[in-house]
């Protein structure tokens, strides 16, 4: 897809011998940024001809190679890495690396978390920040105007936008209609509803269960973000969490009542063990990219068609009808590429173009790939009930008093929570040695905490 923003080009002699630092293999040795060329920023002198290096999960994979088959003329080395799943901090570790060495940074970096701008924007080393600005010149404003409000707002600083949403992933309850006809049970709510849902479920029918606490991502971001529990905020530099508020209380005894009853588990949603209830997951919150890598996943569930529908999230009875979110992944831009032009094309067809909504498997960022795809999914007859408006009613519900600092509360749960809950530990025995480790991490990194 050629891209409509202005064209800055240079020219750069070719450097022999270029070292290659890490695991995978960035751009090419960098002559140190010159002046911003109208991009914003010093970039580099700017090359036409040079190949850019994309740094993708195997999700986003699909979506690299559909572009290097569209532009063949565009020169692109393509990498997988983690994504930085689960908070594991390899895209900071790596670009670490290349600004030691002053070389080897990739041009185009997708994350799974959206938290990596508050590194990525900074200047670290002694080297300039190594997302680029993408509102100053990158990137038409026409463009970056055409994403849903608020889906760049994490990654945003002082008025300048360093990292691209690629989905949105706001938390739904989805549910099964055809077990909840044939057992008689009503789509729950409220939090207090869905508890009194897995009393009766207990009760009635052992066995069957309404989701599981065996993900970090889980935990953190379906429960305590929906539930507006305040253990992850950020004001400035001061970074606070707070495991005694109501909120995070009453979530913590839910989730222990829920575990005791058996109807929530501690198989990861993407294990064996999870499959093996693909008939009896009753109803579970989750993110909206649920839909296609848990339910209609081969690997996953792959439960038929007509019986799994979204609705509204989950809230506290009386209170604001607020939900959760889990991750939808960010793309940044280098400012030590050479390509800008190619970056853009690229950044523009990964996040807009048709083949990007064919790919989703999750409610895209971009509004009118994420109208065109509900339309689709709406329209394909796999969901029972207002898919379309539950999705979108959520995606405008997002508690907005979740923090986005330079690490990610997952970490905290998969060392504290995941192996606690295993050694048969309650969320109530662990939250001490859960918030003590949270508050470390955040100390570790440089906050302050309140």
């Amino acid at each position: 897809m050629a891209s409509q923003h202005r064209r800055f080009t240079g020219t750069l002699a070719l450097t022999a011998g270029l070292a290659v630092v890490g695991l995978l293999a960035g751009c090419s040795a960098d002559a140190g940024p010159t002046s911003d060329n109208g991009f914003g920023f010093a970039a580099a002198e700017q090359d036409p001809d040079s190949s850019i290096t994309v740094w993708v999960d195997a999700a986003r994979e699909p979506i690299a190679n559909a572009f290097k088959e569209a532009n063949p003329d565009t020169p692109i080395s393509i990498e997988t890495y983690d994504g930085n799943a689960g908070g594991s901090d390899s895209f900071k570790t790596k670009i670490a690396l290349f600004d030691q060495s002053g070389e080897g940074w990739p041009d185009v970096v997708f994350s799974t978390q959206t938290n990596d701008t508050s590194w990525a924007a900074k200047e670290l080393n002694g080297t300039q920040a190594f997302a680029a600005p993408l509102n100053k010149g990158v990137l038409d404003d026409d463009f970056l105007e055409g994403f849903t409000a608020g889906a760049n707002d994490p990654m945003t600083v002082d008025d300048a936008v360093y990292g691209l949403r690629n989905d949105l992933a706001p938390v739904v309850l989805w549910y099964n209609q055809k077990l909840l006809d044939q057992f008689g049970y009503d789509i729950p709510t409220t939090w207090e509803e869905y508890e009194a849902l897995s009393d009766d479920l207990a009760a009635d029918h052992p066995g069957y269960i309404l989701g599981s606490v065996g993900d970090s991502f889980v935990g953190t971001y379906v429960y305590y973000w929906g539930a507006q529990a305040p253990i992850f905020q950020l004001k400035g530099d001061t970074f606070s969490t707070d495991f005694a508020d109501d909120h995070s209380t009453r979530m913590t005894d839910l989730l222990d009542h829920m575990v005791d009853n058996g109807t929530l588990i501690q198989d990861s949603v993407f294990s064996a063990g999870f499959v093996d209830y693909a008939d009896k997951l009753v109803a579970t919150p989750g993110p909206a990219w649920y839909s296609g890598a848990v339910f209609q996943n081969p690997d996953n569930l792959n439960v038929p068609a007509g019986e799994i529908g979204a609705a509204a999230p989950l809230y506290w009875d009386g209170e604001d009808k607020v939900t959760g979110n889990v991750g939808g992944g960010v793309w940044y831009a280098s400012s030590h590429s050479k390509n800008l032009d190619a970056v853009s094309d690229f950044l523009e067809f990964a996040i807009s173009s048709d083949k990007a909504i064919e790919l989703a498997s999750g409610l895209p960022a971009y509004t009118d790939a994420s109208d065109a795809w509900l339309a689709t999914q709406a329209e394909g007859g796999y969901f029972v009930g207002d898919f379309e408006g539950s999705v979108n009613t959520a995606a405008g519900s997002v508690w907005n008093g979740w923090g986005f600092p330079s690490f990610s509360p997952e970490t905290a749960y998969a060392s504290v929570v995941v192996p606690g809950l295993a050694a048969g530990k309650s969320f109530a025995e662990l939250v001490p040695a859960w918030e003590t480790e949270i508050k470390n991490q955040a100390q570790v990194s440089g906050y302050t905490v309140k």
